[in-house]
């Protein structure tokens, strides 16, 4: 290690790095050590992971690495199950649901134990675990510590702790590098030679920790269920001190007298994503490799690097209100000012705080080549994390990617799309097997393992759809870039999808329309006229959207890649014939079921019929007003409760009904503290812990990233038939929003805009075109548009909407609003 430039950072980082004074919009502020996971602070860079506690006396630091799962690839398909399928379907057709959801149980399942009823960690699905603890124990621990401060600074990715003891101030700086590939924690102290601790990586099962070549090393295999060897995993800690002296013994590595200290901790597993059914190289001399070459460096250099990468991807979108409460609130902090906003005081640095937390944490967790952001993004201190940690299909790895593309950051988009691509691939055979179906689907839940099979039970494991939405995100990819390269690349996965859809539709008789069967609606229940409560059901609202979207959108990838008419002429035909969006005679609202049933929770959390208003547009106020009507008498009957992320989607939908007054309404919802002092609330209080991370309950990270989603929907829509970019479309009443300014938001047809407004009204405007097509806002006639070069455009103005030519890479400022 060189020291030489170890203290001495470039300048450009000394603002950001080395003060505590810090933004109330850019940072978490804690006051004390975290008593729990939920209150501390989490880095990743897309693959590893880590969780700061900041004790100064025994401090603890969880430590991840996505791909550490235990199971392994299995055939759960059951091939007995096709045999009961036209059973099924004539029991649904006849009326006799019930009797169809027993014969679903009893055949229509999956092979053996599933996801253990969300406790996989010792079956073959498996679950996403911790790699294990960092843990620091300081030598003096008897003298008081003051002016403790810990930080989390988003736009650098540092979690910085800062304390005193008899007059010495002490630093701990942590990164996660995605140059380096490690997770760094920096030690150091005002009084030369005050650093002694002893430090040690630890887990709780199947591990083995030794010293070699002066560095601790940990090693194990997870379970692999069955007769599966199981995962190998690998991780590192290597210790490079300035003076002092070191000494290792019984697995841990003791310093004293040092200057600065440097923690350097690597990991890799034998995971081969997303060719899971062969198992990578042994993954020990690659972690070997990462912590020498890491170890070989200075801390100026990696933090450096870390930074620039990091802040490539932050700072593409900025959101800002012009308020004099962002002042107020800079030295609180975070559930001080979660609790304030409970009382009513103002806050206006929380709307982008929370919104630069949700993009922080989607670059932490989702990184381009690796693996998409799970059920916790990548955070997890558990050996059997809360449902497995998977990838569930109804709702929550998709609103994980809600915010990727309209918050510039469509690289971090990827992960995903290798998932469709691996999901394809092992659906293909659940497809044949379930539905004797071409093309590829998924049901509920999905791990890396390539689990497309039904979970085990029927009232929730046996919807069909799953697949087809995670496959939705790539024409939406492609809706925002316009690249035609990746639309060609994927276009064979959303034939398969469609391809699969159009197989499994069977007419109902009622109005011989076009249904899926059997199906349910996620997670939801009715209530025959009997009494009798069931799941299952053909043609549930949000499958029929779902396969409006999948064959639209397959339709339109072939005309534009002017592919496959007969097959899009054939698709087009199926579409005319599905199933309808229908308004409940009983309360005015989307009609959940095909048939008009009482809901066994009239405030169930999954708000299903309404995908069609969001994600989804196929309901919006300006092309279908009387289904965007139905659709808010619909979220007035569900009510403003639910989990977390049920929350977070009730944002976006009354963004898009233009309610922003409501919408901000379910954000503050959302902030409710679901702490009780420093106490957590593990089984209750829905809300956000005092780190920001949502609470199901428990942490549940997909509520973060939808949250996001609807904030930008407050600022900026471009959805519907004619995707005119409409500014400030759910703006709320409330006076902290009334000026204000975004930069980097993105809108369909590859636009990214730089706006602000004053009194609720925009004032300036610039377009980017990153794909030369023609630009409509909703902005007034008068309006000049002019080139970069300064040169007036010639602009078009109908029915509300500017529309003007642009050219590929050109940018616009617009004038005279």
């Amino acid at each position: 290690m060189n020291f030489t430039k170890y203290s001495i950072l470039p300048s450009i980082l000394v603002a950001s790095t080395l003060s505590l004074s810090a933004q109330s919009d850019l940072t978490l502020r804690f006051n004390e050590p975290a008593k729990h996971f939920t209150a501390s602070a989490p880095v990743g860079n897309g693959r590893m992971g880590a969780m700061v506690f900041g004790n100064p006396n025994s401090e603890r630091i969880v430590l991840n690495e996505i791909s550490l799962w235990s199971g392994g690839v299995e055939d759960a398909n059951s091939k007995e199950a096709i045999k009961y399928l036209p059973e099924i379907r004539s029991l649904l057709l006849a009326g006799k649901n019930i009797e169809a959801q027993k014969m679903l149980q009893q055949y229509f399942v999956c092979k053996g134990p599933g996801s253990g009823y969300g406790n996989g960690a010792n079956v073959k699905f498996g679950c996403y675990q911790t790699l294990g603890d960092l843990s620091i124990q300081w030598a003096d621990t008897a003298s008081q510590v003051a002016n403790y401060q810990r930080l989390l600074q988003l736009d650098s990715a540092i979690a910085r702790t800062t304390w005193q003891r008899n007059g010495v101030t002490f630093r701990e700086e942590v990164i996660v590098s995605a140059p380096q590939q490690v997770i760094v924690v920096r030690l150091s102290a005002s009084k030369p030679g005050a650093l002694s601790f002893t430090t040690a990586i630890s887990r709780k099962e199947k591990a083995e920790v030794k010293l070699k070549n002066g560095a601790l090393q940990m090693t194990g295999v997870l379970n692999g269920g069955n007769d599966d060897p199981g995962m190998k995993y690998a991780a590192v800690l290597k210790v490079v001190n300035k003076n002092g002296t070191k000494k290792e013994s019984n697995n841990q590595i003791t310093i004293s007298g040092a200057d600065e200290c440097l923690l350097i901790i690597a990991a890799h597993t034998n995971m081969n994503w997303p060719d899971v059914e062969k198992p990578g190289p042994d993954p020990l001399p690659l972690t070997v490799n990462d912590a020498n070459k890491a170890g070989a460096g200075n801390w100026a250099g990696m933090l450096n690097a870390h930074v620039k990468d990091f802040q490539s991807l932050f700072q593409r979108c900025k959101l800002t209100l012009n308020d004099e409460s962002y002042k107020e609130v800079e030295n609180l902090t975070v559930l001080q000012r979660l609790e304030r906003l409970q009382s009513g005081q103002k806050d206006a640095a929380m709307v982008p705080l929370y919104f630069n937390f949700g993009r922080y944490l989607l670059i932490s967790s989702s990184r381009n080549g690796g693996m998409p952001a799970n059920l916790q993004g990548l955070w997890a201190e558990e050996y059997q994390t809360p449902w497995n940690g998977d990838y569930h299909l109804d709702i929550n790895i998709q609103m994980n990617y809600w915010p990727a593309e309209v918050t510039n950051l469509s690289s971090c988009h990827q992960p995903l799309f290798t998932l469709v691509k691996q999901m394809a691939r092992f659906g293909e055979q659940s497809a044949r097997t379930y539905y004797n179906a071409r093309g590829w689907m998924a049901h509920v839940i999905y791990n890396p393992w390539g689990f497309t099979a039904p979970g085990e039970g029927a009232d929730w494991g046996s919807a069909s759809t799953g697949g087809a939405w995670v496959g939705t995100h790539l024409w939406k990819h492609y809706q925002y870039t316009n690249d035609l390269a990746f639309l060609k690349s994927v276009y064979p996965l959303m034939k398969g999808s469609a391809d699969f859809f159009r197989d499994i539709l069977i007419t109902e008789p009622a109005h011989n329309w076009l249904v899926t069967a059997p199906s349910n609606s996620p997670e939801n229940a009715y209530i025959l006229p009997d009494g009798q409560q069931g799941q299952t059901c053909m043609g549930p609202t949000m499958d029929m959207q779902i396969a409006r979207e999948i064959l639209s959108t397959g339709i339109a990838a072939a005309e534009i890649l002017k592919a496959d008419k007969a097959w899009a002429d054939s698709l087009k035909a199926v579409l005319a014939r599905l199933a309808p969006n229908q308004i409940s005679p009983s309360f005015g609202g989307i009609q959940e079921w095909l048939q008009d049933y009482k809901e066994a929770d009239t405030h169930h959390r999954h708000v299903s019929p309404l995908y069609g208003l969001y994600p989804y547009d196929e309901i919006t106020p300006w092309d279908t007003p009387e289904l965007a009507a139905a659709a808010r008498k619909t979220l007035e009957r569900r009510g403003d409760a639910g989990t977390g992320w049920s929350r977070a989607w009730k944002i976006a939908f009354w963004s898009r009904l233009g309610d922003g007054d409501h919408a901000f309404k379910m954000l503050k919802e959302l902030w409710a503290p679901a702490v009780a002092g420093s106490e957590i609330k593990m089984n209750s209080g829905a809300g956000t812990y005092s780190n920001l991370f949502c609470a199901h309950p428990p942490f549940q990270i997909d509520g973060n990233f939808g949250a996001v989603a609807g904030i930008a929907e407050m600022f900026l829509q471009s959805h519907g038939s004619e995707n005119i970019i409409r500014l400030l479309p759910a703006l709320p009443g409330d006076q902290q929003f009334a000026s204000g300014s975004i930069k980097g938001i993105c809108a369909v047809n590859g636009f990214e805009l730089d706006f602000s407004w004053n009194n609720r009204q925009v004032n300036k405007v610039s377009v980017l075109s990153k794909s030369g097509v023609t630009c409509k806002l909703n902005l007034p006639a008068n309006c000049v548009v002019k080139d970069q070069a300064g040169k007036q455009v010639k602009s078009n103005y109908k029915d509300g909407v500017l529309v003007f030519a642009t050219q590929k890479n050109g940018r616009y400022t617009i004038s005279n609003i």
